[in-house]
């Protein structure tokens, strides 16, 4: 007779231990009142400032707490992890903190920003190893360290001990406020987070909706859900790479099933546009996985309205290099960056005509390239246009076809978008 699958739940007095466990390494971040955010949607908006961690996310919650209930012989053995990102940076301290030594394997084209932030939390405790060109080939390069070596690995999600530690946001949100929270909007990366977070709401605060928040472009807890069975994407954009996974964890997945009141997902693109209205309008620097829970409320406006919410803002390690396509990517989503093939007629005097004639008093030219170097006025080029409203599109392209300047519009196609731009 065969033994019925368990499902694993996390305890609450496990997450209570665990929050015992952090109390001295962890920050017991602020549950910020947002003005703007309160007046916008005419509710009590509230942010979790993870982003106020020392290592500026929330993940050293779980890394901490895994690390701190290995057995003597494990640690002397050593840990090892696979990450690009914040993951990578709670384990190195902990290791530190911890005195356990940790091999770190990060894909060869991680920056060496991040490279070096973990360096300067784990000093001489951690070693980072660069495989690969993906985090897939990382991955599995420390999986094999793990079998050769008998070190134990610490997965960035899936794992008993780190959904505990995650989860004590959960508690500290519910001691921190000093309302009923009507509804909590938290990332979705690999689960841990939400499933340890909406744990302690399903036990403490059962009537709070718990809203899962994934990349629209990869959109994996909310695949499994629909498919009642965990889901690996063939294909995801990793724009916002705190976030995106291909496939969740077994056990993550099990709980956001059961326990988020639902998922959504939201366009990379107004990710973007809210990352950079918290730094113009609020001054705070978030990173593209923390700024999801936020972007989400326009999705939920008419349901939050006067009701008490709390966005979780993840982490703010944010590389400032990504600046230009942030802010591409929030015009793109926003109508207001066109990407067209013009044809110059062949004639003296077309460029000069299209800039002066065809394009708008507000149209602004942000890239050129032509495709014909041998006669700059005879060839096509590649033209970047930022219009000042979405209704200035229509008539920029009836005076190109008009004309005889139009050759094609890129947007819309995005693998010769890609090649192109």
């Amino acid at each position: 007779m065969n033994k019925e699958k368990t499902t694993y739940f996390p305890n609450l007095s496990d997450i209570q231990q665990a929050a015992d466990t952090i109390k001295n390494v962890s920050a017991v971040t602020p549950l910020s009142p947002s003005l703007r955010y309160s007046k916008l949607f005419q509710a009590n908006i509230l942010f979790k400032r993870e982003d106020l961690q020392q290592v500026r996310s929330y993940k050293i919650r779980g890394a901490y707490n895994k690390l701190s209930s290995l057995s003597a012989e494990q640690s002397s053995h050593g840990v090892v992890c696979a990450s690009a990102g914040n993951h990578a940076q709670g384990v190195a301290l902990s290791c530190k903190l911890l005195k356990i030594h940790g091999t770190i394997y990060m894909p060869t084209p991680t920056p060496k920003q991040k490279l070096d932030q973990v360096m300067m939390f784990g000093e001489d405790c951690v070693e980072i190893k660069l495989v690969g060109d993906t985090f897939d080939d990382a991955y599995h390069a420390a999986m094999n360290e793990c079998k050769e070596l008998q070190k134990t690995f610490i997965h960035p999600f899936d794992d008993k001990k780190v959904i505990e530690g995650q989860a004590t946001v959960g508690l500290e949100i519910i001691e921190q406020s000093t309302v009923t929270v009507d509804y909590v909007f938290v990332p979705v990366g690999g689960g841990g987070l939400s499933a340890g977070l909406s744990s302690v709401f399903k036990a403490l605060s059962p009537t709070t909706k718990i809203i899962g928040v994934e990349p629209e472009g990869a959109p994996s807890m909310l695949t499994s859900i629909k498919n009642n069975r965990n889901t690996e994407l063939k294909q995801i954009d990793r724009f916002i790479d705190g976030a995106a996974v291909k496939r969740v964890g077994d056990l993550t997945f099990e709980i956001c099933k059961s326990n988020l009141h639902d998922v959504i997902t939201v366009p990379e693109g107004k990710v973007c546009q809210t990352i950079l209205d918290l730094y113009n309008k609020d001054a705070i620097v978030v990173e593209p996985a923390g700024a999801l829970s936020i972007s989400a409320l326009d999705f939920y406006a008419d349901k939050i309205k006067d009701k008490n919410v709390v966005c979780v803002v993840t982490g703010s390690n944010n590389d400032i290099t990504r600046t230009p396509e942030i802010k591409e990517r929030a015009l793109l989503y926003a109508n207001l960056k066109h990407y067209f093939i013009v044809k110059f007629p062949q004639r003296a005097g077309a460029l000069r005509e299209f800039v002066v004639d065809i394009l708008g008093p507000d149209d602004d030219i942000t890239y050129f390239q032509y495709a014909k170097k041998t006669n700059r006025e005879n060839g096509s080029a590649v033209v970047g246009i930022q219009l000042k409203s979405t209704s200035d599109l229509q008539p920029l392209v009836t005076k190109m076809k008009d004309r005889n300047f139009y050759g094609d519009y890129l947007n819309d196609k995005p693998d010769l978008f890609q090649f192109l731009v």
